[in-house]
């Protein structure tokens, strides 16, 4: 059988048994906030723009507004993106190469457990090997490729709008055409100047978004990459980014390709295909580690280094594994210890039913379980006070976490008017997420003509009336928390503690909210 053959079947054989799995477990609070999203579409959001909304949204049409729906283009974006590493590989060197890169790719539990789940990782993923690969093929075929620019330009714009990072693929096309003689022709060429327009037609969206909202994500990525604080070199944050990438890539597969990458720095000057790669995955990587010296960076935010490095390394190991036992049995030790700790990041019960102890503060899994019981729980609380108190309850959460995964799994999504979420945050002047730029029950709205004010109506200079005044609502707060936020106790009138949600596995409780009542909803004071 050839090795192109075996890769096809491999990922088909792998999609559908992925495609098994999207059900099985309940929504991360990211895929519950990114549907939100997709139900409100909108040309960029608080923290990221426009492409996972989109996706989600093109899978609940299909298949309604279910775990599988949600997640329905992850497992084709992970197929699309393997076979398109293949090609690439294979073009470069050959198919052998080709082959090892899709199963080492494919034992990697931070790329298994992204083919699971729908966030913005499959899809940036998918366009930045896409545009990786019609870059080279624009390289060439020269002059005669204006398409191929065009279309590069377009890829990394469309992955842009679903991860801010893919745009550091700029950054590398300038590099590798600046590099290398023969290449930089190319600046005095059409051919890049289309990639760079059709990338900006890309820009458009998020960047209107932001004129019209104080250019709030700017904001957001600076504090979220620790930005907004005084710089500093802290040793322990970089152990701590590089040791979250041994575990979440495997730690004989990460050094394997460590390996790989410092056995061949001396080849970059010699051969124009490995600066090709070199330069495609380094900025990235050494943007999110010069962050990581003053505050740690997620191991999934520089993902995207990592693609064109794996394929290098697959070369690399090729060579050796043919001539060398040694190095077969390290490679094949590496993937092995890469499926085996992939299974167990998918399940991570398997741990308990070995009776080894693995406390849910430290499961990753746990933020995929829980949350639909949690949910049903509560709602179940609201009807009864409803059928009891003969008034409807509107919902407030301390986190847009419990207000996402509550406004998926409530069966009756009850919204008080047109955008409104069915599940509020507590009110507040910080903009932290998404749900600050939705109607809030805090809001003032214009008076209907001819509605008589209450008594003590407090008055905005529109003349506005709050709709919620005088209503009952209830609050649901993580249950470690013992202190109502000050929001919630001026703002209402009374507020009591009636119930405790818990949600337990194995015997031990994984999840815990407090319920209260808080009645009379009478908006902050000035």
């Amino acid at each position: 059988m050839s090795h192109t053959r075996a890769v096809w079947l491999f990922v088909l054989a792998l999609t559908a048994l992925r495609f098994t799995m999207l059900g099985t477990s309940d929504l991360s609070f990211d895929e519950a906030h990114y549907w939100m999203w997709s139900e409100r579409l909108a040309p960029a959001y608080f923290s990221k723009g426009p492409g996972v909304a989109f996706a989600i949204r093109a899978g609940t049409m299909l298949f309604g507004a279910t775990e599988f729906g949600v997640r329905f283009w992850s497992p084709i974006l992970g197929g699309a993106t393997t076979l398109l590493l293949y090609s690439f590989t294979k073009k470069l060197f050959n198919e052998r190469a080709g082959f090892w890169a899709v199963i080492a790719l494919n034992a990697i539990p931070l790329f298994n457990v992204g083919n699971l789940v729908m966030t913005i990782d499959p899809l940036s993923s998918f366009f930045w090997v896409a545009a990786m690969f019609t870059f080279w093929l624009a390289l060439e075929r020269a002059e005669k490729s204006t398409w191929l620019w065009t279309g590069t330009g377009l890829l990394i714009g469309l992955g842009f709008l679903c991860k801010y990072t893919n745009a550091f693929e700029l950054v590398s096309i300038v590099l590798v055409l600046a590099l290398v003689p023969r290449h930089r022709r190319e600046f005095k060429r059409p051919g890049l100047y289309f990639l760079l327009g059709a990338f900006a037609v890309c820009l458009v969206p998020p960047l209107v978004w932001n004129y019209q909202h104080t250019w709030i994500t700017l904001s957001h990525l600076r504090s979220r990459g620790g930005l907004d604080q005084s710089f500093g070199i802290r040793p322990l944050e970089v152990l701590g980014f590089l040791g979250a990438h041994f575990l979440s890539f495997s730690p004989l597969l990460f050094l394997a390709l460590a390996w790989a990458v410092v056995a061949n720095w001396r080849r970059a000057r010699q051969q124009f295909k490995v600066l090709y790669l070199f330069w495609f995955g380094l900025p990235v990587f050494a943007f999110y580690f010069l962050l990581s010296l003053n505050d740690q960076a997620a191991p999934n935010w520089d993902v995207l280094a990592f693609i064109s490095l794996a394929v290098l390394a697959a070369s690399y190991w090729t060579e050796r594994v043919e001539s060398s036992r040694a190095a077969r049995g390290f490679l094949s030790g590496g993937i092995m210890l890469g499926l085996a700790v992939s299974l167990f990041a998918v399940d991570t019960d398997l741990l308990r039913t070995m009776n080894l102890p693995f406390p849910h503060h430290r499961d990753p899994a746990d933020r995929v379980r829980g949350w639909k019981s949690a949910a049903r729980a509560a709602e179940k609380i609201r009807t009864d006070l409803e059928t009891k108190n003969k008034e409807q309850f509107f919902v407030i959460a301390d986190q847009r976490d419990r207000a996402s995964e509550m406004s998926f799994y409530f069966k009756e999504k009850r919204a008080e008017g047109p955008g409104h979420p069915p599940v509020y945050i507590v009110e507040s002047q910080d903009i932290s997420n998404q749900f600050s730029f939705w109607p809030r029950y805090d809001e003032f709205v214009e008076a209907p003509p001819n509605t008589p004010l209450p008594d003590g109506e407090v008055y905005t200079e529109e003349g506005g009336i709050n709709l919620f005044t005088g209503r009952s609502a209830l609050y649901i707060q993580n249950g470690k928390s013992e202190l109502v936020p000050h929001n919630i106790r001026v703002a209402f009138q009374s507020v009591d503690r009636i119930a405790t949600i818990e949600v337990s596995r194995f015997g031990a409780k994984m999840r815990e909210w407090q319920v209260f009542v808080c009645r009379n909803y009478r908006t902050l004071p000035l």
